[in-house]
């Protein structure tokens, strides 16, 4: 009679894969640690960014987003932010590549269509702008502190366009 070696070797193959994972979660630039150690940083420059933003610094607010892309790339409010930093910089056709590269990432991402108009605005694309507006009121909370300001863009172009 065959002595049955299957439990033997499954066993044998579980330990091998939970030490080498176990292995693999102590190199550099791995493991928990190091993720936290990304994730932090990723959230020091955001802040960063923001700050640097909301005090005009464009060019520091764009320094601070590029790096967050660089650490993420994945993360729309990044794109939007760098989007809005672009247009402090009066660089409009770059923001909105920003813009839309946000949506792409996120379909809601709610400030990317705003900070879209206000490009389109800028390149003398007010149809597309109001496209991006419309889109942004449309998916607006009521309560959206930057409705009524969309809303007040829309009449604007809406009613400029009537003059023609």
């Amino acid at each position: 009679m065959r002595k049955d070696l299957r439990l033997r070797g499954i066993l044998l193959t579980l330990g091998i894969v939970v030490l080498a994972g176990g292995l693999i979660a102590f190199l550099p630039g791995s493991g928990p640690r190091a993720q936290t150690a990304k994730t932090r940083e990723i959230d020091e420059r955001f802040k960063q960014g923001v700050v640097m933003l909301h005090a005009k610094q464009y060019a520091h607010a764009l320094t601070a987003f590029h790096r967050v892309l660089a650490l993420d790339p994945a993360m729309p409010e990044a794109h939007v932010n760098a989007g809005f930093a672009l247009l402090g910089l009066n660089d409009a056709a770059t923001a909105r590549a920003f813009f839309e590269g946000a949506i792409a990432l996120r379909k809601e991402q709610l400030n990317a269509y705003y900070g879209l108009a206000v490009a389109y605005e800028k390149l003398g694309d007010v149809p597309a702008a109001r496209g991006a507006m419309r889109t942004y009121a449309h998916l607006a909370p009521k309560d959206d502190p930057y409705r009524r300001k969309a809303e007040a863009a829309l009449w604007e172009w809406e009613s400029a366009g009537q003059k023609k």
